[in-house]
């Protein structure tokens, strides 16, 4: 791995006494620490890692914040924050580490293009020229009709997770080719994680080929991703149960890196550069 390579996206879940969940989440995770999070970096040769805010602390970022200060500067977020935030909160979980705004449409069943389009316009005039960007958690379909309003921001936008993107689906398809572009074009920047939530018949075969045609779009504009711990709603648990992690072993990521990132460049530039450019590492 070359130094200095970034996990894009992972998340601590603390003690429930000490950082409370949502009352009303949808699911419940069990305890993953910084120690722990530490550990998943070393087994994979990882030096940064960028933690972003689970749905079950809702607006509520205490953990957040404290998990950055124990990540000694090896670590960048991404909150949740209530549309009227105050710019000196904002100024304070700048302080501490945080780097962009995650808007999770799909946890909340509230993924459509006019939902995305708005939350996007809400948080672009306030994150222009702050070093900050736009996190979206959104089905394709809802990325895909928002795309000709979210060019032009000003505000870089992140894509979660191959934009949703199924794996099965053929890379002409109309709403596949609209991501692309907006990749492409520079507008959005895509993590290449969790292939897992992608959909369960897709081969590694075909995740590889989507993972090459957003590199061949745009290989400034990739991120990679491990979404550490593997959160899961597991089938019949109550939200307030807890549902066990899925089970990824370590060594499936490291080959999913080493077959959507061959080249020692593309690997340069996905894992160090562009990160270091878009947190601010």
């Amino acid at each position: 791995m070359p130094a200095g390579a970034c996990d894009c996206h992972v998340h601590v879940v603390g003690d429930p006494a000490a950082y409370p969940m949502l009352p009303d989440r949808p699911y419940t995770a069990g305890p993953a620490t910084v120690a722990d999070l530490r550990a998943h970096m070393a087994r994979l040769g990882l030096a940064r890692a960028v933690i972003v805010q689970p749905s079950f602390y809702g607006t509520d970022n205490r953990l957040l914040a404290d998990s950055l200060a124990a990540m000694r500067g090896d670590g960048r977020g991404i909150a949740v924050l209530a549309e009227d935030v105050s710019d000196a909160a904002l100024q304070e979980l700048h302080e501490a580490g945080v780097r962009g705004v995650r808007v999770n449409l799909e946890s909340v069943g509230a993924s459509d293009p006019e939902t995305v389009a708005r939350a996007f316009g809400a948080w672009a005039g306030r994150l222009r020229g702050q070093g900050w960007h736009i996190q979206v958690y959104a089905s394709l379909d809802a990325i895909a009709a928002a795309a000709p309003r979210l060019r032009g921001l000003g505000v870089p936008v992140v894509l979660d997770h191959f934009a949703m993107i199924p794996g099965r689906l053929p890379l002409d398809d109309a709403r596949v080719r609209a991501v692309l572009d907006l990749v492409g074009g520079g507008a959005a920047y895509v993590k290449l994680s969790g292939s897992y939530r992608m959909d369960q018949g897709a081969t590694a075969a075909q995740v590889a080929a989507l993972a090459r045609a957003f590199l061949d779009a745009n290989p400034e504009r990739a991120v990679w991703a491990s979404d550490w711990p593997h959160t899961n709603r597991a089938p019949g648990k109550l939200p307030t149960e807890v549902s066990p992690y899925r089970d990824i072993d370590p060594r499936r990521l490291r080959e999913e890196i080493d077959a959507w990132l061959p080249e020692a460049a593309l690997r340069e530039q996905v894992l160090v550069r562009n990160p270091s450019r878009l947190y601010g590492f």
